[in-house]
């Protein structure tokens, strides 16, 4: 009979998957009538010293409006065009653009592959060009990390993606301790994380320190903070997309970087089929340990960590290209609480994919990726010599296809189909006994259409539909997305999206420490979380060199379902009842004023909002903040070429403290069951309170040099909180004192960095 359930949901499940692509073809089909007789340029775009291409370049017809940008494996096309002469113009951050003059014929087929060469500094012209073609980055709701700012940021003891997205508006974080990414009122399990297209399901290091995204190994790094296109799907929130270096296809080269928390080294070059790029880093931890034990409470005993990032490249033909990636890491850290009480965390990630690129024709544009993932942990407790252990593993593999289609000048087409299959195990041990097991196992599906159509030469809509299957529960769902774009002045966009978006999982989290994450899945009776999301915005460059945006988001979260912490025992409950279940909503406004030229250069980011949860019998049914809720937050970012090898940047924040519950005492009860009296304690309403406000100052100076002649170096000297506020972690409460006292736990002290790096 279970077997029959299964085919029934399978056959359901087939039939919804070919009435959608029945809908998708009935779509496309016009398309094909207007993409005959025109003519069409296409091809690579790539950077000319190193050969790595270009994502997101921008391509435009000189004089016209007729333009587009390089997709994520640096390919363009320009389709739809008459015969006639033009001038193509290729530009993108950090390179001198590049003209060429081309002819077409009627039904003319170009390829053009092109490179181009990257700026050299010179003190009195512009260091970084504006971004106004940079049409992607523009989006709504997408920013471009480079990873030239990623490592010039001042950052604690170590040059971090993760941390260095948190100064971007509607980006916020939990703590010093943690890189964990709250965007636009959604925790981390809302924000979907790629590497090379494998999901990363835990990118954290030293219980979320930092992230496990080494950036001499990465090429770019894109973030969609809501309102995110139909191509992506599975979180609430958001999508980060990040793809790992090629690897030098002129010659080989390297970097060497020796640092107080850790060391890396990057290897990259040419070989007779493609490119090569291998990466590794190494903490060296432990002399900062015994310098932080003697200001800081709670500092581990012994820590390691490690990563390692690879990527192959074939370029088998102009055609075809192929492309192996893989990433390793994890922590070992044994951390003694006191003399009775010590826990021995070990946790990471192992991610691969291999993915083949292919070139169909001028018109149509293809790939498909095979991936694997794993996370686990396993934590370690002992108390008074007695063990308690457990041991979490998620298994994620899964096969990807996306095809990009150009009928004709005024529209681009994407569809693709995702699906896999999904294992999570958890067993805790309690003295070497077994206490729970639990292996959830689920296959999962997803397949979209996306259309953007340029109806005019300010006018940009891009519609589309995702449908998603998950097996566990039997859950099938539709998600309708849509954004348009008005461009009334080439120097002024007003933008609005909505989208619907599902989530069937949950992770079940600590803030102080990301390496206990378990995360579980929708079931019979276990609803997938659901949200809308509405953005608004508007952007505009007012002079050369000057970007400012605004954008507003409202957002709601229904159906958000995580463990009960109120259950006293689990044992014998469905699976159903082990959770409870709730809603929430957010919304704010992000303020971004950018210079992107000239020797000082940098921007503010100002975000203003709110976001509220509420769980049934939870806290009088009344909505509440979560402890990551901050009305105001403001970054600024600013850097100083003081000459042609010293540069500068700082950085300030300041940001709302973060909401906490109060606790006011402790009652004594008088017992009938015994002699000695009940003594709860007494709080006041859930995260009615407020630490109080953070702010904190980064310094950093650079000097760039040569080593030796044989390649450039940078020695960085860092100041972390450089006026050293005590900004407030959490509170400690003694409840046996009369009256109850409380202790504040701070923040990092002031804190100095070195490193050296070389580039050879």
């Amino acid at each position: 009979m279970q077997n029959a359930d299964r085919g029934a949901k399978v056959s359901s499940f087939t039939h919804s998957m070919l009435r959608f692509w029945g809908l998708v073809s009935i779509l496309l089909f016009p398309a094909l009538l207007f993409a005959q007789g025109r003519a069409s340029v296409v091809g690579y775009v790539s950077d000319e010293d190193t050969g790595e291409t270009l994502l997101f370049a921008n391509v435009i017809l000189k004089g016209t409006t007729t333009g587009t940008s390089t997709n994520t494996s640096g390919f363009y096309r320009l389709v739809g065009l008459e015969a006639g002469s033009y001038v193509v113009q290729f530009t993108f951050v950090g390179y001198e653009p590049k003209e060429i003059p081309i002819r077409l014929t009627d039904g003319e087929s170009l390829r053009l592959d092109i490179s181009l060469k990257p700026e050299d500094f010179r003190m009195e012209e512009v260091v970084v060009q504006s971004e106004r073609e940079r049409e992607e980055s523009r989006n709504l709701g997408v920013a471009q990390l480079q990873t030239r700012l990623i490592k010039q940021v001042p950052a604690v003891l170590q040059a971090d993606v993760f941390r260095s997205m948190q100064l971007l508006p509607g980006v916020k974080s939990a703590s010093d301790f943690s890189s964990g990414l709250y965007i636009r009122g959604g925790g981390p399990d809302q924000t979907l994380i790629l590497l090379d297209r494998t999901t990363v399901y835990n990118p954290s290091h030293f219980f979320g320190f930092f992230s496990t995204f080494n950036p001499d190994a990465i090429k770019d790094v894109r973030l969609y903070k809501g309102g995110y296109p139909a191509e992506y799907g599975g979180r609430l929130g958001s999508v980060i997309d990040i793809y790992n270096k090629d690897g030098n296809r002129n010659q080989r080269g390297g970097v060497l970087s020796l640092g107080m928390l850790s060391s890396r080294a990057m290897i990259e070059g040419p070989y007779s089929k493609g490119s090569y790029m291998f990466a590794f880093r190494r903490s060296t931890l432990e002399p900062l340990l015994y310098a932080l034990q003697q200001q800081v409470d709670n500092v581990p005993d012994s820590f390691y960590f490690y990563d390692v990032n690879g990527k192959v490249t074939v370029d088998a033909d102009a055609n075809n290209k192929l492309s192996l990636s893989f990433y390793g890491g994890e922590d070992n850290v044994k951390f003694p609480f006191s003399d009775d009480l010590t826990f021995k965390l070990y946790y990471g990630n192992r991610t691969a994919s291999s993915t083949w690129t292919h070139l169909f024709s001028n018109n149509l544009f293809g790939n498909i990726t095979f991936t694997g993932s794993r996370y686990f942990n396993e934590p370690k407790f002992e108390i008074g010599g007695t063990p308690i252990t457990r041991n979490n593993n998620v298994y994620d593999f899964s096969v990807k296809s996306d095809l990009e289609w150009a009928p004709n000048a005024s529209h681009d087409l994407k569809t693709g189909l995702w699906a896999g299959l999904l294992t999570l195990t958890l067993e805790d041990r309690f003295d070497n006994n077994p206490t729970n097991r639990s292996r959830i196992q689920s296959s999962y599906a997803s397949a979209y259409v996306q259309d953007t159509w340029r109806m005019g030469q300010r006018l940009k809509l891009t519609s589309g539909v995702r449908l998603n299957y998950f097996t566990k529960g039997d859950y099938l769902r539709l998600e309708p997305r849509i954004s348009i774009e008005h461009i009334p002045h080439a120097s002024l966009r007003f933008q609005a999206a909505y989208g619907r978006y599902y989530q069937f999982l949950t992770l079940i989290t600590n803030e102080a420490f990301s390496g206990f994450d378990v995360w579980l899945t929708t079931d019979e009776g276990v609803k997938p979380s659901w949200g809308d999301q509405f953005v608004v915005g508007v952007k505009t460059y007012p002079i050369q060199g000057y970007n400012v945006e605004i954008e507003g988001f409202y957002r709601t979260m229904n159906d958000l379902f995580e463990l009960d912490p109120r259950l006293p025992d689990v044992a014998g409950l469905e699976y159903s009842q082990l959770f409870r279940y709730g809603s929430g909503f957010a919304y704010g406004a992000e303020f971004l004023v950018e210079k992107t030229s000239g020797r000082f250069n940098g921007f503010i980011g100002y975000t203003w909002g709110s976001t509220r949860r509420k769980f049934a019998t939870f806290n009088q049914n009344q909505f509440y903040p979560p402890k990551y809720d901050r009305i105001h937050d403001l970054n600024l970012v600013a850097n100083y070429r003081l000459t042609k090898r010293w540069k500068t940047t700082t950085v300030f924040s300041y940001a709302t403290g973060q909401a906490y519950t109060d606790v006011l005492g402790r009652a004594e009860v008088e017992s009938p069951f015994g002699p000695d009296p009940y003594r709860p304690v007494v709080v006041g309403n859930v995260n009615a309170s407020r630490l109080p406000s953070y702010h904190r100052l980064d310094v950093g100076l650079t000097r760039e040099g040569t080593f030796f002649g044989k390649g450039t170096s940078e020695f960085q000297i860092q100041i972390i909180n450089a006026y050293s506020r005590r900004n407030i972690w959490f509170y400690n409460f003694d409840l046996e004192a009369n009256p109850a006292t409380r202790t504040a736990v701070p923040l990092l002290p002031l804190l100095p960095t070195l490193s050296y790096t070389v580039t050879f």
